[in-house]
């Protein structure tokens, strides 16, 4: 049997307290929402009790933010695509920010098993004073639990209208993409973190950026390949290869923690909600 889930999220500001109102159909909803870093950060939770998607299952998320609501969405694990039968197994999450909302997009990682066909697509939109930070993690295979990534697809799509596009389909039999140099060189993890701007960002702000990323990346412990550029003035990007999950993650969670503080002066602290 498919599921069809939908989940609504509006964050508002209601007596100085950024607030989550939210509907749903089908087993997605967001947990209550939780104040660890004061009224002015709503943090929620999003669960899918079911645990992951196989083929013919669709999650669609639409989040909206406006005034200077600030949101932060999680979740509690991982997010799992599972074996395929021949149906595709979708995800979509529509942002769209107004006025001077903000909006953080922290999900763990999306697992793409043996003989999965999935897509994730995520569309941001933003007003001109509105700012979103996120990240996408993806595993193709579980290598250290000898589950490789052999057959299947999973196609990646993130999208800010007009400004950005990154879409890259990855296809298990393609080696020269999986294991060739120019593709992914081997590696069975890769991350993006990004910032977004409504308007262009100043010169002084995007060189700052970079320049705290790379700092993370060069004093950096694990085994990674990772780099930040902006692809455009509104655009900020850190993108990671690495053979697991972990070392991935580590690096996004300290360049998340340097970026919150640089572009909005808030603190380099991982909120207890979702740290481990």
């Amino acid at each position: 049997m498919s599921w069809h889930a939908q989940l609504d999220i509006d964050y508002s500001v209601d007596q100085q307290r950024s607030v989550a109102r939210h509907s749903h159909k089908g087993p997605l909803r967001i947990l209550q929402s939780l104040y660890p870093e004061g009224d002015a950060i709503c943090h929620n939770v999003l669960v899918h009790p079911p645990g992951g998607l196989v083929g013919g299952d669709t999650l669609d998320m639409t989040i909206a933010a406006s005034g200077t609501a600030h949101g932060l969405i999680t979740t509690p694990g991982a997010t799992r695509f599972y074996r395929s039968t021949g149906e595709t197994a979708m995800q979509r999450t529509r942002i769209s920010l107004q006025d001077q909302a903000r909006l953080e997009w922290l999900p763990l990682e999306a697992i793409a098993y043996n003989s999965c066909l999935a897509e994730n697509h995520m569309t941001v939109t933003l007003g001109p004073e509105a700012e979103f930070m996120g990240w996408d993690i993806t595993a193709l295979g579980l290598p250290s639990a000898n589950l490789p990534f052999d057959e299947g697809q999973f196609l990646q799509h993130i999208e800010v209208p007009g400004l950005w596009l990154e879409r890259g389909l990855m296809k298990a039999h393609d080696r020269c993409l999986m294991d060739g140099p120019l593709g992914l060189a081997g590696q069975r993890c890769m991350a993006s973190l990004f910032f977004v701007s409504g308007s262009k960002m100043t010169r002084n702000r995007r060189e700052a950026g970079l320049e705290l990323a790379r700092q993370v990346i060069t004093g950096h412990a694990l085994t990674t390949t990772a780099g930040a550029t902006c692809p455009n003035e509104q655009v900020m990007v850190l993108r990671v290869l690495a053979p697991l999950v972990e070392p991935a993650a580590d690096l996004l969670r300290q360049v998340w923690q340097v970026w919150r503080q640089h572009f909005w002066r808030l603190p380099a602290t991982v909120p207890r909600i979702w740290s481990t």
